[in-house]
């Protein structure tokens, strides 16, 4: 029997090209997962076979083998999780995705839906801005519309003319006509201080009247002309609280008066000019009573001559009611035509 000898080396070294090779290989996984966990490069592809092998454990709950042998994981909650702890040691947690372990997503996972579900994150992650109108809806309410126009300008044009209609039906409401007695005080009484006042408006109606007590001591009553006797200022009103009730009603109006400047300065008043309607003053009513123009006529007289009425007749005195009655009825009588002559010229304060 021939003897067969076998000379197996099992202590050899490998070949030096295979070794090389392996080397290489090595050093260029290497550096590719380097690339590959910096971004540089997309992750590699792996075949569904590999990705089996890495998942060789059993599915756990929740979690769906598909046909090629990957398993489905459902999507992670939105809780918080609590930050990594840093440390000298990466713990490698069943949760936790490692990038270069795990594998890459199959043909069947780049389908439709999941792109959607991809988008529909990244679009939920974005900040909220707010759109602006395109041109079109710019241009939109800039549209006019002739009819509303035209309902809107005769609204206006109705209403300037109710305002007009108003202004000239308020105006009667805003002027009063006034009239104060005087007494004398100061030296020898030749100073004229008020003690008594009456207001009466458009239509004649009394607004005020009163007994008027000066701040100085009475010397002459002035009986025959004011018809004030001592009695009348036993309750009567202090100079200062009447003179504030008085301002109160004729303040913003126009005053109608016969010689009214006696009657402000007995007042310590200052009316504006475009506010006052002085009698006295009147070219108009001169000329109705066959006047001289300039002349100053007294009320007495204008009465007589225009309204066909006497007053302040008798020992009794003047009445200052009856006086600011009969100056409001001769304003009347001119009162169209004076204010179409003060609106040409108006007085200058």
């Amino acid at each position: 029997m021939s003897t067969i000898l076998l000379n197996l080396d099992f202590g050899g070294s490998p070949p030096k090209k295979a070794l090389e090779g392996n080397a290489k290989h090595r050093k260029f996984v290497k550096k590719r997962r380097l690339l590959e966990q910096k971004g540089f490069l997309n992750k590699k592809k792996q075949t569904p076979s590999k990705v089996t092998k890495l998942h060789s454990e059993p599915p756990k709950k929740g979690e769906n083998v598909r046909v090629d042998g990957t398993w489905k994981i459902p999507p992670l909650s939105r809780k918080k999780t609590p930050a990594p702890s840093t440390g000298s040691g990466l713990s490698l947690d069943k949760k936790t995705a490692v990038p270069w372990l795990t594998p890459a997503p199959s043909k069947k996972a780049n389908s439709v839906a999941a792109k959607v579900d991809l988008l529909g994150e990244f679009q939920s992650a974005l900040p909220k801005i707010k759109s602006h109108p395109t041109r079109s809806q710019k241009k939109a309410p800039q549209k006019k519309n002739p009819p509303q126009n035209n309902v809107t300008q005769n609204s206006t044009r109705s209403n300037l003319e109710n305002k007009c209609s108003g202004a000239s039906q308020k105006l009667p409401g805003k002027m009063v006509a006034i009239d104060c007695e005087m007494v004398g005080t100061g030296p020898k009484g030749h100073v004229s201080s008020l003690a008594r006042c009456s207001i009466v408006n458009y239509d004649g109606d009394v607004l005020y009247d009163e007994y008027i007590l000066p701040p100085c001591h009475i010397v002459d009553y002035r009986t025959k002309w004011s018809g004030i006797c001592k009695k009348h200022m036993v309750n009567a009103t202090p100079f200062k609280i009447a003179r504030s009730q008085i301002l109160k009603i004729i303040l913003g109006k126009i005053v109608v008066g016969h010689a009214i400047h006696n009657d402000f300065k007995a007042l310590q008043y200052f009316h504006p000019k475009s506010l006052t309607r002085d009698t006295s003053q009147i070219p108009l009513l001169n000329r109705k009573a066959n006047c001289p123009e300039n002349a100053t006529m007294s009320l007495k007289r204008l009465t007589k001559q225009l309204l066909h009425r006497d007053i302040q007749i008798g020992k009794g005195g003047h009445s200052s009611v009856e006086d600011a009655q009969a100056t409001m009825e001769l304003y009347k009588l001119v009162e169209v035509e004076w204010e179409q002559h003060l609106a040409q010229s108006p007085p200058k304060n």
